[in-house]
């Protein structure tokens, strides 16, 4: 298959101005609708003020935009940024890590359960976990539109050209980790129906570590470095940020089960 199709969704045009409008940016902002009608609908059943809900997904986007940037910018191209740190704001044109999201979220999080105390910050944090996959999952479709985190070399049958990189047939990873992701989050909220408000706190958040990132982890492998640096390295930068994440995951769920009198 050979991908040659345009980054640019449409432009917009006033006064003889063009502005173009990306796919990956169209997806990345679907996240948080998609997230603002999850929760809509997860503090309805709950019983919580629904008007608090947009305070959450502004929290979260604050988080996850300044949190995804930082994270590019300290793990993966720190010195181009240290030589011109001004184009720390440029963050149109590219540079969001995954990682630095997560910090950047659960920083948010931890906000907003300071200022609404009857929403503890591990219950924010799970139906978070229970949401954020199918983030994952369309943002890794954003990144396809892109040609961008690109595949090794394949010979597979389903290998793809991107043909404004170059001629060589790679694994669409991007592909791969989106399906993992949907998959991820269809479990996730699939165990959110059968528990709700009866979840175990901490279980949700802690299958999200071990399943996004056991699953990011895997797929490294097919992937093309990231950075210079990683050059020779036995792990990517990627996996060796991932290996923390699933520990605490780990931790997470253990104590929730142990905590949790029915279990999980």
């Amino acid at each position: 298959m050979i991908w040659d199709f345009s980054p640019v969704a449409f432009e917009l045009s006033l006064a003889g101005r063009h502005w173009p409008i990306y796919w990956y940016g169209l997806f990345f902002a679907s996240t948080f609708v998609y997230g603002l009608i999850i929760f809509r609908y997860i503090f309805r059943q709950e019983g919580r003020p629904l008007d608090q809900v947009y305070d959450l997904v502004l929290y979260v986007i604050g988080g996850t935009v300044i949190g995804a940037r930082l994270g590019h910018v300290l793990f993966y191209d720190p010195g181009h940024y240290l030589h011109q740190p001004w184009k720390i704001l440029y963050v149109w044109e590219g540079g969001l890590a995954s990682h630095g999201a997560v910090v950047g979220i659960l920083t948010g999080i931890w906000l907003y359960s300071r200022r609404f105390p009857r929403q503890p910050f591990l219950w924010v944090c799970d139906r978070i976990g229970m949401a954020v996959p199918l983030s994952g999952c369309l943002i890794r479709i954003g990144n396809f539109f892109n040609s961008e985190i690109l595949g090794r070399p394949a010979e597979v049958p389903w290998a793809v050209v991107f043909a404004r990189v170059d001629a060589v047939p790679r694994h669409p990873v991007q592909l791969y980790e989106a399906l993992s992701y949907l998959v991820i989050f269809l479990l996730q909220f699939r165990y959110y129906l059968a528990h709700k408000e009866n979840t175990p706190p901490g279980y949700l958040f802690g299958r999200f570590f071990v399943l996004v990132f056991g699953a990011r982890f895997c797929l490294e492998f097919f992937k093309e470095g990231q950075s210079a640096f990683e050059s020779g390295w036995l792990l990517s930068m990627g996996q060796w940020l991932s290996l923390p994440a699933i520990a605490v995951g780990a931790l997470l769920i253990f104590r929730s089960r142990r905590l949790s009198p029915q279990g999980a």
